[in-house]
């Protein structure tokens, strides 16, 4: 790059607005940056490939915390990547949210009295897709404002045609392998939706329910009975056994009997199964098998009839009793209170807080219900996807991860993937008239009189095949053939059982595909890492809920402190697996920061910063070569840090750096240097030019806008987007510059917290004398030690009224100092007055407590340590404050 004249600097100095305010900025060059086509892959291009496809947010949904950690993790990985060289396809897209959308517009049509069966399925679906076009993929403008640099041109939708091919091709090789299956099993059912729904749309909550102990047989003590204790009184209408330990001596004599029903009149058998704990409650529990999951288990275990007795509705049905036509939760009562009648009741507990599994969708309590749906064996699938990362051929960060993933994919249970819903991908299966069952391919027809399966599937299936449908599977595209495998996945560790566990399993599943293995050793898998991020927490440590009220909006966030103090504060709390707490304190801080690049860049330019060729090292300064070999070590960590994911850590170096040691010391070292005329003022524009250019490339994947802007004025540059990534300069590390520098800045502290001990303004100069900086090796920095310390050169009056001697690395400094006249002695005087009782009452408080006997006895160590940390401080400071008094009064 071509060394552009001070001059010219200056100019583009003034060219930056007088202040950084993101919300001018941002979105021009976001657009900007698209028109560009910055973000579009080439797939034929020659350079090594680097994919990530986002995880498909739902269409009815908005940019939450979460949303933003991870397109801010995706933004950096692609951003940096294609600063590497790569070419690089982020590919964005949304996920039709099957039951979500349903309800959105089953809602609308309510407004109008008009429910689903009133416009018939082809009409409604139709509808679902208006609203779609009109209202759905608000989260797509939120994308543009967090500044995600993703590939529009390649957008995708869960419904797209190419979409639904592949789960037609994927449906019908997983049926024609044995692998799909229909079944009547226990599934989690949402009265309210009708349908069953999956088990990441269950959410558990604390619930004020009620424990009601029931009699079963005889009312007479003396007679055969048991005791069962529930939560759900109204399921014992479909009760078909009771259930004890085969060794509980209790119940022993009775194992094999039957006892009548206390409502229906069935005689029911008493059953032995090692699942139940005799040691809880009267050691007996009821079993309903098509109502609850372990009861399920057990009616298989013993072969019990598993009567459903709900509807879709969660009305009771078929149970020959009073409470058939019931709601579930009216049964309740009146089941409860036509045994409490009849003295069945033995005990009650209200109310009995207990954990209850609710619909994410409708917030009602699931029911666990028998119903016939459709599933996937999952055994085989789901030893390839632990395979994989057994096998090494996709590694999960943090690998503490790894023992939950094989927990999870070595005992994972078949997957019911069919929906009563209207809305998704329809399920391939036709019956013909005679009741033979045939599954369509994408390019076969159904026969003549067949009649279509009425359900879809799960949102997850599709989404499941996300990393290869998006880029064109079945058929070989370049896409394919270029990005696939995709190089990672970024999710948070909450899903990675649902989301991650499907796709690898279909990933590895069509891994031998020849469209997918075409120019490539065995067979694939859908990402060769997955970086699992924590959850976003409130600042105290809290989980965000609306619940709590304590959610934060990403968009306001924006708004108020702007795209990139969003992006820095996320990215600066991410570490693999880690929860990261934000508050409003940490965007002030990020947004601080980004204005403090944007006026430490101003000032640079103003000065005459400039990039190009640097000087032999021989003829720059002490300070210059510390800046470039301190930029070439973070340079490095931060490399490091980035190839393991680690952006915390990244990001810290980087905060540390451009604001301890570019802004508050080198900055402050060059105001002398470019006091100087000639060689020496150059070089120093050029080396701050240098480091800048590379601090903010570097800043740049995390806070691409300002960033940007200021790269744009210090270089003349096109685009930062397209810039290269900083390499190694290959330059050793000038260790004796750097133990100058060191010493410098040792000195500049002690004289600093010398001018605070006597109540020195900050801008207050004294007259002082340096001794020993010759020594020291320190001579060439004369000058700044004084311009940082806010020291004066001593006149023909110099009287020494204070000394300061600081040990440094090679000699001794003593700095003599005439304070006289600068300090206000009777001001002063009553300010240390004012500290030292201060001190002195805290001192006499720590210690009047370490010397109670009845205290210490009591108290945890570590208060007792802090106690006596406190005293150790008070009593440092009581004589520092009374040594500093006795000074001003001439003692």
């Amino acid at each position: 790059m071509t060394s552009a004249a001070p001059d010219n600097s200056r100019n583009r100095a003034d060219a930056l607005p007088k202040s950084w305010n993101p919300g001018e900025v941002e979105a021009s060059m976001y657009e900007r940056w698209v028109a560009a086509g910055y973000f579009e892959a080439d797939a034929t291009s020659d350079k090594p490939p680097y994919s990530i496809v986002l995880p498909p947010p739902n269409v009815t949904g908005n940019l939450h915390m979460g949303h933003a950690l991870d397109h801010t993790i995706m933004d950096a990985l692609t951003r940096r990547k294609r600063m590497q060289g790569y070419e690089v396809l982020w590919l964005p897209g949304m996920d039709h949210a099957g039951i979500a959308t349903q309800t959105i517009v089953e809602k609308q049509l309510a407004v109008d009295g008009k429910t689903k069966e009133d416009f018939g399925r082809e009409l409604f679906i139709d509808k679902v897709w208006d609203w779609k076009r009109e209202s759905g993929g608000a989260i797509q403008w939120q994308m543009r404002a967090l500044g995600d640099g993703v590939d529009w041109s390649r957008d995708r939708f869960t419904m797209d045609d190419g979409l639904s091919q592949a789960v037609q091709t994927i449906f019908k090789r997983l049926y024609d392998a044995g692998l799909i299956y229909r079944a009547e099993r226990l599934v989690n059912w949402s009265p309210a939706l009708r349908t069953a729904i999956s088990d990441i749309e269950v959410k558990y909550e604390d619930v004020d329910g009620e424990l009601v102990s029931l009699r079963y047989g005889s009312l007479d003590d003396n007679e055969p009975h048991v005791i069962v204790a529930t939560t759900r009184v109204e399921t014992m209408l479909g009760d078909t056994a009771v259930a004890v330990h085969p060794e509980d001596p209790r119940y022993r004599a009775l194992i094999g009997t039957t006892l009548e029903h206390p409502i229906t009149g069935r005689q029911i058998p008493i059953i032995a199964d090692d699942y139940v704990d005799p040691e809880f409650g009267s050691g007996a529990v009821k079993i309903t098998p098509a109502h609850d999951p372990n009861d399920f288990e057990m009616g298989l275990r013993h072969n019990l009839p598993m009567p459903n007795i709900m509807d879709e509705r969660g009305r009771i049905i078929d149970t020959g009793t009073e409470f058939d036509g019931m709601d579930r939760f009216e049964a309740r009562v009146a089941v409860r209170e036509r045994l409490a009648a009849e003295g069945r009741v033995v005990a009650e507990k209200r109310p009995y807080v207990h954990s209850v599994g609710h619909s994410e969708r409708s917030g009602e309590p699931i029911e666990p219900r028998l119903s016939m749906q459709w599933w996937v064996k999952v055994d085989t699938l789901a030893k390839a996807a632990g395979d994989a990362v057994r096998n090494g051929d996709t590694v999960i960060h943090p690998a503490s991860s790894e023992p939950r993933w094989f927990d999870w994919v070595d005992n994972m249970h078949d997957w019911c993937i069919s929906r009563q819903l209207w809305w998704g991908h329809r399920i391939p299966i036709w019956y013909g008239p005679e009741g033979d069952v045939i599954c369509v391919g994408p390019d076969e027809t159904a026969p003549e009189g067949y009649v279509q399966d009425p359900d879809v599937l799960d949102t997850w299936f599709s989404s499941g095949l996300w990393p290869f449908s998006t880029m064109g599977w079945p058929d070989a595209t370049p896409e394919l053939e270029k990005f696939y495998p995709t190089s990672v996945l970024v999710t948070g560790y909450d899903i990675l059982f649902f989301w991650v566990a499907r796709m690898m399993m279909f990933g590895t599943y069509v891994g031998n595909d020849s469209v997918l293995t075409a120019g490539k050793e065995g067979s694939q898998v859908p990402f060769k890492d997955v970086f699992l991020h924590g959850l976003i927490r409130d600042q105290y440590g809290k989980k965000m809920s609306k619940s709590r009220g304590n959610g934060i909006d990403p968009l306001s966030w924006i708004n108020e402190y702007g795209a990139d103090a969003l992006r820095f504060t996320l990215a600066r709390g991410a570490q693999p697996g880690g929860d990261l707490s934000v508050g409003e304190q940490h965007a002030l801080a990020s947004r601080s920061f980004v204005t403090k690049l944007f006026n430490a860049t101003k000032f640079a330019l103003m000065n005459g910063a400039r990039t190009g060729a640097l000087p032999d090292r021989a003829q720059l300064t002490d300070a210059d070569r510390w800046i470039l070999d301190r930029l070439e070590e973070v340079r490095a960590e931060v490399d490091s840090a980035l190839d393991g994911y680690e952006f915390g850590k990244a990001c810290e170096a980087l905060y540390h750096f451009a604001w301890d040691e570019l802004c508050d010391w080198y900055l402050e070292l060059t105001k002398v240097q470019f006091a100087e005329e000639g060689a020496r003022a150059d070089n120093t524009q050029l080396v701050l030019g240098t480091v800048l250019d590379a601090v903010l490339r570097l800043l740049h994947p995390v806070i691409p806008f300002v960033t940007e802007s200021l790269w744009q004025a210090l270089t003349g540059g096109e685009s930062l987007v397209i810039a290269a990534w900083p390499q190694a300069s290959g330059v050793p590390t000038d260790q004796v510059s750097a133990q100058r520098i060191a010493d410098t800045q040792r000195l500049i502290t002690e004289i600093r917290r010398f001018r605070g001990d006597q109540g020195l303004a900050d801008k207050q100069k004294v007259a002082a004398k340096l001794i020993g900086l010759d020594t020291a090796g320190l001579t060439e920095l004369h000058d700044s030690v004084a311009n940082l310390a806010r020291l004066t050169e001593p006149g023909d009056d110099f009287a020494a009224t204070a000394t300061v001697e600081v040990r440094l690395s090679g000699a001794t400094v003593t700095v003599e100092l005439d304070t006289s006249g600068a300090v206000d002695l009777d001001a002063e005087r009553r300010r240390l007055e004012k500290d030292l009782a201060a001190a002195e009452k805290e001192l006499a408080g720590t210690t009047a407590k370490l010397g109670n006997e009845a205290f210490l006895a009591k108290a945890p160590e570590p208060v007792v340590v802090k106690i006596k940390d406190r005293q150790e401080v008070a009593a440092s400071e009581v004589a520092r404050i009374g040594a500093r008094l006795a000074e001003l009064s001439g003692k």
